[in-house]
């Protein structure tokens, strides 16, 4: 099979025209905020880690001070936490809470209801990666009381 040399051309130099260059974002630029009390109880700290960019899915950088937690949630698509520091918990609806800390990694299927959050002494900070369904990627219910929250 022989190709035009225009073709030939053509096809070396695309991904050249379409190329982009890779970005740093360095983390004092990526400014976090207070996660909102309708969603949180205690001292929260939520900043994003990619966006837009990412198509539908997104990632946050949260971390948790002692005591503070994620209100019951679900996620359309499920969700996946990575435990960068620290040590805290993470519950299903109807199971005993898990102790979670730094390295580990939690799965959380679709539609399945459940909290996160930091231990009653300790902080910790995860990655959370979600994926948008029909534009949206949780779905909130209401506050972990503190009874839910003391339980073993």
């Amino acid at each position: 099979m022989k190709l035009p040399l225009a073709t030939l051309a053509l096809l070396i130099a695309a991904p050249v025209a379409f190329a982009q260059e890779m970005t740093v974002t360095p983390a004092e630029s990526r400014a976090g905020a207070l996660g909102s009390p309708d969603f949180f109880t205690g001292t929260v700290l939520v900043a994003p880690v990619f966006g837009p960019e990412m198509g539908d899915v997104s990632a946050g950088e949260v971390t948790f001070f002692p005591g503070a937690r994620a209100a019951w949630h679900t996620h359309p698509a499920g969700q996946k936490l990575v435990i960068l520091s620290g040590t805290g918990w993470v519950q299903e609806r109807g199971q005993p809470k898990q102790v979670v800390q730094a390295g580990d990694v939690v799965w959380c299927p679709p539609g399945v209801e459940h909290w996160h959050g930091a231990t009653d002494t300790t902080s910790m900070t995860h990655f959370a990666f979600q994926q948008a369904v029909d534009g949206k990627n949780v779905t909130w219910g209401e506050h972990v009381t503190d009874a839910e929250y003391a339980a073993e």
